[in-house]
Formats: C-alpha cells, sequence, structure tokens
C-alpha cells in the first residue's frame, strides 16, 4: 500500500498538519522534527498523491515555463534558476519550447493552460503588440510573469533588464576602446531586439558618432543570421572597426566571418555581444559581451510569481530590472585602450 503523511506522523507522534508543512517546506518547524520527518519520508519512501492534494487545495503545483531557445545557454540558466527556487518551494516545473515561433508559443500555453498550471512564466516571442494569448491567460485568472522580453500592449510582471541600457553599454564600451564607425547587428523586432538597437543609436549620438541606416543590419538570434549580417557589414566602404550585437550567438556568427575574411579582432574589428552565455570564452576569440544575470532573472522570476500566486487578491503589476554589466575579453580589448567594466543605472 502507498505510505500515507498519516503512516509517517503516527510512527513519530506527531500531527499530520506538522509532516506536511515539513514535506512541503513551509511553516515554523524546529529543525531537529524537520530532520526526523524527512528522514522517515525517505525511509518509507514517501511519494506526494499529487491528485488528492490537488482537490483539496484547488492547486497543481505545477508552473508552466516558456522559453523561445533551450540552446541558448542564457535561458537554460534561467530554466534551472527557476527550476530550484520553484522546487524548494513545493512546485514542479513543466518548460515548454517555443522555437521562437509566435503561434508555436500560442499552442504551448493553450497546452499548459489546459493542465491547469498554477502560474507561467514566459520569454515571449510574440511580435508588438500581438497580446491575444495574454488576455486568454488573464481570461483563465493564471498569474503570469514575463522574463527578458516585455511585450508591448499589455501591463504585466515583468523580470529583465532595461535593454535600452544593454546597448548602451556595449556601445559606450566599443567607444571606450577607442572604436568610431561602430555598427550594430540587431535582432528580432521584439521589445528586446528594439530596445537594443535604440541604445546603440542614442550612445552614438550622444558621442556625436555617425550610425547610418547601412551600418545597423538584422542578425536576428542566433550564428547563422549574425555571419551573414556581417559580411553585409565587412563588403561597406569604409568597413565599421567595432560591432555592437544583439546577443552573444548573434557575435559568435559574427566573429567567424571577420577571422575568416582574414581581419584581426579586435585590432582590425572589435565586437562584443549580450548574454554571457557559456561558451563566450571558449570561442577562438574570447567573446566581450553583457551579463544580464541569468540567475538573477530566474531567481527573481520565481519569486514574483510566488508571491503572486499566494496573493489573496492580485497585486499591481511591477518591473523588476536586474542590473547588466560588461565583461571584457579579448574581443574587444585593444591596446593601451582604458579599460571598462561599466555597472550601474
Amino acid at each position: 500500500m502507498a505510505v500515507r503523511m498519516k503512516d509517517i506522523a503516527e510512527d513519530l507522534n506527531v500531527s499530520i498538519v506538522t509532516v506536511s508543512k515539513v514535506l512541503r517546506n513551509q511553516g515554523d518547524i524546529s529543525q531537529e522534527t524537520r530532520r526526523r520527518v524527512l528522514k522517515r519520508a525517505k525511509e518509507l519512501n514517501y511519494q506526494p498523491n499529487w491528485v488528492a492534494r490537488s482537490l483539496v487545495t484547488r492547486k497543481t503545483y505545477l508552473v508552466g515555463l516558456v522559453c523561445p531557445d533551450l540552446m541558448h545557454s542564457f535561458f537554460a540558466e534561467v530554466a534551472r534558476a527557476v527550476s530550484r527556487r520553484m522546487r524548494a518551494n513545493g512546485y514542479n516545473i513543466v518548460i515548454a519550447y517555443s522555437e521562437e515561433d509566435e503561434e508555436l508559443e500560442r499552442q504551448e500555453i493553450e497546452g499548459l493552460l489546459g493542465r491547469r498550471v498554477d502560474g507561467l512564466i514566459v520569454a515571449s516571442a510574440q511580435p508588438p503588440r500581438r497580446t491575444r494569448i495574454f488576455r486568454r491567460i488573464e481570461e483563465e485568472k493564471v498569474p503570469y510573469v514575463l522574463i527578458d522580453r516585455q511585450v508591448a500592449g499589455i501591463r504585466a510582471n515583468f523580470v529583465g533588464v532595461s535593454d535600452e541600457y544593454v546597448g548602451r553599454l556595449a556601445t559606450e564600451h566599443l567607444i571606450a576602446q577607442g572604436c568610431r564607425r561602430l555598427a550594430h547587428i540587431r535582432g528580432p523586432g521584439t521589445t528586446t531586439g528594439v530596445g537594443r538597437c535604440k541604445g546603440f543609436v542614442d550612445s552614438c549620438a550622444a558621442h556625436g558618432i555617425e550610425a547610418p541606416s547601412q551600418r545597423i543590419v538584422t542578425g536576428l538570434f542566433n550564428d547563422e543570421g549574425g555571419y551573414n549580417a556581417m559580411r553585409n557589414l565587412l563588403a561597406l566602404d569604409p568597413r565599421p572597426d567595432g560591432v555592437v550585437c544583439y546577443n552573444d550567438p548573434v557575435a559568435a556568427g559574427a566573429l567567424k566571418a571577420a577571422l575568416q575574411a582574414g581581419l584581426r579582432v579586435p585590432d582590425d574589428i572589435a565586437m562584443v555581444g549580450a548574454g554571457n552565455v557559456h561558451y563566450s570564452d571558449l570561442l577562438r576569440v574570447p567573446l566581450s559581451t553583457v551579463d544580464q544575470n541569468s540567475t538573477a532573472i530566474g531567481e527573481s522570476s520565481a519569486d514574483l510569481l510566488l508571491e503572486i500566486i499566494r496573493a489573496e487578491d492580485p497585486p499591481t503589476p511591477r518591473s523588476i530590472l536586474i542590473e547588466p554589466r560588461v565583461i571584457e575579453r579579448e574581443s574587444s580589448r585593444r591596446n593601451g585602450a582604458p579599460t571598462n567594466h561599466s555597472t550601474g543605472f
């Protein structure tokens, strides 16, 4: 027969409520009692009856996490941080992968709503002002938090960075390295791509540096896009001497194109990405980047969602901005140029 919380309680001469609180990591329970309960539960191979628990609490203790690209280590790190935080609070994570496809994202969210998840964390691939799926979530009264990418046209909880600031940080860093013919490989038409491009343009303008439209090219979100975009930039006369890339995968592709063209990085052309993915310092030329602190984004979004789930009334939506910082490596470090470890808003 399946072991019940009642069996553990009777074995240890404590209440069922005490056992329940320990197993859910809640309540003011002494460390000794907590240790005894967890030890006995392990000995008896106790497994929660989630169906019975859901019938009582009207909760599934499931949270959906929707990411556009799990091959991108930024989102993998976010997912790990979310999972750890939620697991410690008695929740399991269901991860859905949208492949940067707005329709697939909608289908995945509909599937998660069908599973009656208690909340959602979403890095959305929806284009600007495409809000239908979020209205659907709100109709179902399911709490949700947007991460990394905001969605114009809705007022929602958000955890991420200021993308304009990311664009400015990266641009200021290359200017500090002596670059003056700056270019930008921009991302998709999400608020992330739009914001980082605006930060690039504004920073150039603040320094009196021309940023003509032909030096702003689209690379979308992966290395192939970055490679093709960089080849277009290298065909310009004069070619850029510094490139701000939408993210690290795009920058990796751009770096490959520059090296294949026989250019020295950073002497002939310097570059910087964003995201600080795991392989950035393992490339042929280690990549400078703007670190968005993916772990903090994951932890903060989980904490915010838990707060909303537990609230008696839905709190006013708010934004939590994580502070990014420049990680300087060889792709932008020019001899004699001042080191720039820019931080702060």
